[in-house]
């Protein structure tokens, strides 16, 4: 064979090799031709070192650093129980009313009634480190730092919480929550359950150590930077009082800030599914509404 072309036949198959092996990589399976990025799901991985810490990612086809938002749901279940999974029910609802957003569903350590284990400000903590570890990987997953927090019940105390008091960690834009406790204060004499739960919780009583339940309210740390909140209430919530949620509309009227308060009729603590993409779709006009 022609030397010459010899050379030439070596150096074509090297570079067909060098492609194909480009074509089979991750990074190119993520960028297809003619397209941006594939839509992509991530599940249970670690944002600390406990086994409660895992988060679930869900990336949109298409999404970049610059027009990806995340929405970040935490879960509920007085603060002792419930998983992550609980966002699995809103998903389809909120991926086509949201459809630009990436979802991120997180756990975080539960309360142990027998052993006094992970009482607050451990959930507090918890998802400080789920967004730290949310925003170190932003790059990575190719989404924004913009940040919407949401979540049911505890888990809508826990977004407020962190949104009110923490918002320097993460660029979080606003917050939705769904009959959320917000003033544990007030919440202790509710009723004989929820005095035994957050004596436990919380430590002591509000008369005990009335900073320990100041520090674990959201109402606590309302003010005229507070961000836009959108929130909902049944007017049978046997669980979490409505009047949790009314402390809550007058602090944010008081201090001038943008929020949304909707009333929802005779529903209790959990709605039924049309009445959550009812409520889904007012959630995300709000949030669109404040991007203009």
């Amino acid at each position: 064979m022609n030397p010459l072309l010899n050379k030439f036949t070596k150096s074509a198959f090297l570079t067909l090799a060098v492609i194909a092996i480009w074509a089979c990589s991750p990074d190119a399976l993520e960028n297809p031709a003619g397209g941006g990025l594939r839509e992509k799901t991530l599940l249970n991985l670690s944002y600390g070192s406990a086994n409660s810490q895992l988060l679930d990612i869900y990336l949109p086809a298409g999404r970049s650093t610059e027009s990806t938002p995340l929405l970040i749901y935490i879960h509920g279940g007085a603060w002792v129980g419930g998983s992550k999974e609980e966002f699995v029910a809103f998903k389809e609802t909120l991926t086509s009313l949201l459809p630009e957003y990436a979802f991120v569903a997180i756990n975080y350590s539960l309360y142990n009634l027998s052993t006094g284990i992970n009482s607050f400000p451990q959930q507090e903590h918890d998802v400080i480190d789920a967004v730290n570890y949310i925003l170190s990987k932003a790059p990575e997953w190719n989404v924004s730092d913009k940040i919407i927090l949401a979540g049911a019940s505890a888990g809508g105390h826990l977004a407020l919480l962190h949104a009110y008091k923490h918002q320097q960690t993460g660029n979080i834009q606003a917050v939705i929550a769904f009959f959320p406790p917000t003033d544990l204060t007030s919440l202790f004499d509710f009723s004989s359950i929820t005095s035994i739960g957050l004596q436990g919780l919380v430590g002591g009583t509000p008369e005990s150590d009335p900073e320990a339940y100041k520090a674990s309210s959201p109402l606590s740390f309302v003010d005229q930077k507070t961000v836009p909140s959108i929130f909902f209430h049944g007017t049978l919530d046997t669980v979490v009082p409505i009047s949790q949620s009314e402390l809550l509309a007058k602090a944010l009227q008081n201090a001038g800030t943008e929020y949304k308060f909707t009333i929802v009729p005779d529903e209790g603590h959990g709605f039924k599914d049309s009445t959550y993409r009812k409520l889904l779709q007012e959630a995300s006009i709000f949030l669109k509404n404040l991007s203009q």
